[in-house]
C-alpha cells in the first residue's frame, strides 16, 4: 500500500519525524494563542523551511495546520476567547461547562471529536485524492483554465462580506503575481529597473507582511485594551465532572459521524474554510437534537463543531493536490513550500513524488496521534500556561521575528522593506475588509493561470471558442458564474432581513 511507503520515508531518518512532532506542539501553542492563527504561525515558519529536506518542511506546516484547528478550542472553552475564528462554535457550549466546573469533561470531548473527525478526512485524503488526481491528469489547458476561474470565483464571492471586495482583492493578487519576467517573451513586466523584481515578488516578505506583520499592527492600533491574564473558573470537586463516561460519548459518536461527513464535504470545496463547516454542523446538530441544553453546556455541540473543524484539515487539500488549486490559506501556503522545493503541485504529484506525499498523509496521521494524547492529558495545563502570557508580550516578539526571517532568506533589506510594505497593504485590507486570503491564493496561482490560457490560446485557431468544444469546462465556467450569483442573491436576503428587523 502507499501509505506503507508513506511511513517509511517519514522514519526512513529522523528529521521528518521530529519535525512532524515539533509541528504539532508548535500548533497547539499558536491554536491556544486568541490573535495567533494557523497561518500565522506558519507564515512565520516558512523561513525555516529553505534549510530543511522537502518531507520535513511540508510535515512541518501541515502539522501545525492541523494541530491548531484543534488548539482553538482550548481558550474557547477555558476562558470563552476562540484562539481560532471556527472555535467561536466550539466556546457557545464549552464556556458554559466550564462555568459549571466541567471543563474536564468539554476538553476531553473536543480532542476525541477533532481526532476523530481529522482521521476520517486523513484517510479520506489517503485513499481517495490518488484516484481523483488520475481524473484530473487528463484535463488539458482549457479545462484547466475553466478550473482557475471557477476557484477565484468561488473563493473572491465567498469570502468576506463582499463579493465585490473579494473579487478585487483576488483581481490585485492576480496582478501583482505578474511582477518579473515574462517566461515566454523573456520581456520585463512592472520591474521599473528593480533588479530585485526580475524573479517577481518573494514569496516570504509578501506572506510575512500580510499575514503576520499586518496583524502585529492591528494588536498596536486597533486594540485599545490588551487581553489580561485570564482565570480558569475552578474545577467542579465531583470527578464525573472531570471526565468523558462511554454514555456520553457513546452518545455524541452520531453527531461526530454526521459532523464529519459535513466538515469534509465542506473542506473539499475551496474558500468555504473550517468556520462554515463548524457552524453548519453545530446548527444541524442542534436542529436534530431532543436536548434542551443547548447554549447552557450541550456537550454535543462541542462534539458537532471540533467534527466539523479538523475533517476539514485533510480535506483541504484534496483540490490542492487533484487540480493544484489551494482550499485554504494555509493549503496555499503549503503549495508556496512545494514550489520553493521544486515539487509540482497538482495531480502529477502523485507520480513525481509519491514518496513525499505519501510521506506528508503519515506525518499527518503521526499529528492526529500526538495532539490526541497531549489534548486529552494535558490541555488544561496547556490553557493555564497561555493564560499567563499577556499579548503584550507576544506580539513584539513575533514583530522582530518577522524581520529576522524576513532578512534571514536573501539577506536583503529590500525583502524587510518590502515585508513592511505588504503589512501596510495587509492592514489596510483588513481595515476595508478585502479577502487577504483570497488575495494570496491568486497571488500564487498567477502563473499558471497565464500559463494555461496561453496553452489554451495555442491550440487553436478559434481563440476563446475553443471552451465551447470541452464540455468539462463549459461545468466549471457554469459553476463559477452560478456561484457568484447565489451568493450575490443571499447577501441581499441578509441585508434585506436586517433592514426589515424592528429596532432594539
Amino acid at each position: 500500500m502507499a501509505i506503507i511507503d508513506g511511513f517509511a520515508a517519514l522514519f526512513g531518518t529522523w528529521q521528518p519525524v521530529f519535525f512532524a512532532i515539533t509541528g504539532t506542539l508548535l500548533g497547539l501553542m499558536a491554536g491556544a494563542i486568541p490573535g495567533l492563527s494557523a497561518s500565522t504561525t506558519i507564515a512565520l515558519l516558512v523561513p525555516v523551511t529553505f534549510y530543511l529536506d522537502p518531507l520535513s518542511a511540508m510535515a512541518l506546516l501541515y502539522t501545525v495546520s492541523k494541530s491548531a484547528d484543534f488548539a482553538g478550542s482550548i481558550p474557547a472553552i477555558l476562558f470563552n476567547t476562540p484562539g481560532t475564528p471556527q472555535a467561536t462554535a466550539t466556546a457557545i457550549e464549552g464556556y458554559p461547562l466550564t462555568q459549571q466546573g466541567k471543563q474536564g469533561k468539554a476538553m476531553k470531548m473536543a480532542v476525541l471529536a477533532s481526532a476523530q473527525g481529522d482521521i476520517c478526512s486523513e484517510l479520506l485524503l489517503i485513499f481517495g485524492a490518488s484516484y481523483m488526481a488520475s481524473y484530473a491528469a487528463k484535463l488539458g489547458p482549457p479545462e484547466y483554465v475553466a478550473i482557475y476561474f471557477c476557484a477565484f470565483i468561488v473563493i473572491g464571492s465567498v469570502l468576506g462580506d463582499s463579493v465585490l471586495k473579494g473579487l478585487l482583492a483576488t483581481l490585485f493578487g492576480l496582478l501583482l503575481s505578474q511582477i518579473g519576467y515574462d517566461a515566454i517573451t523573456g520581456r520585463e513586466r512592472f520591474v521599473f529597473g528593480v533588479d530585485y523584481l526580475y524573479e517577481g515578488l518573494s514569496l516570504v516578505p509578501v506572506l510575512l507582511g500580510l499575514l503576520v506583520l499586518s496583524e502585529v499592527f492591528v494588536q498596536a492600533l486597533d486594540r485599545v485594551a490588551v487581553r489580561q491574564d485570564q482565570a480558569i473558573a475552578k474545577e467542579s470537586g465531583n470527578p464525573a465532572d472531570r471526565r468523558l463516561s462511554w454514555a456520553e460519548y457513546r452518545r455524541c459518536l452520531p453527531v461526530i459521524y454526521r459532523s464529519t461527513g459535513i466538515g469534509t464535504a465542506i473542506g473539499m470545496l475551496p474558500g468555504l474554510g473550517a468556520t462554515i463547516a463548524c457552524f453548519v454542523a453545530y446548527g444541524e446538530a442542534r436542529r436534530v437534537s431532543k436536548s434542551d441544553q443547548w447554549g447552557k453546556g450541550e456537550i454535543e455541540g462541542i462534539a458537532a463543531a471540533e467534527a466539523a473543524n479538523n475533517a476539514t484539515s485533510g480535506a483541504n487539500l484534496i483540490p490542492l493536490l487533484t487540480l493544484g488549486i489551494p482550499g485554504s490559506t494555509s493549503a496555499a501556503l503549503l503549495a508556496g513550500v512545494m514550489v520553493i522545493h521544486g515539487i509540482s503541485v497538482g495531480p502529477a504529484v502523485f507520480v513525481t513524488s509519491h514518496d513525499l506525499i505519501y510521506g506528508l498523509f503519515a506525518a499527518g496521521l503521526v499529528c492526529i496521534l500526538t495532539y490526541l494524547v497531549v489534548g486529552y492529558f494535558g490541555s488544561g495545563l496547556l490553557g493555564r500556561a497561555i493564560a499567563l502570557v499577556p499579548a503584550r508580550m507576544v506580539y513584539p516578539f513575533i514583530f522582530v521575528t518577522c524581520f529576522v526571517a524576513a532578512y534571514a532568506i536573501r539577506q536583503t533589506l529590500f525583502d524587510m522593506v518590502l515585508m513592511v510594505i505588504f503589512g501596510i497593504v495587509g492592514y489596510l485590507m483588513k481595515r476595508v475588509d478585502l479577502s487577504i486570503p483570497a488575495f494570496i491564493i491568486a497571488f500564487l496561482l498567477g502563473h499558471g493561470f497565464e500559463a494555461s490560457i496561453r496553452q489554451t490560446m495555442l491550440l487553436d485557431e478559434s481563440g476563446a471558442l475553443i471552451f465551447l468544444e470541452r464540455p468539462i469546462a463549459l461545468v466549471f465556467f457554469a459553476v463559477g458564474f452560478l456561484t457568484i450569483a447565489a451568493r450575490v442573491v443571499q447577501l441581499r436576503r441578509v441585508r434585506s432581513r436586517q433592514r426589515n428587523a424592528p429596532a432594539a
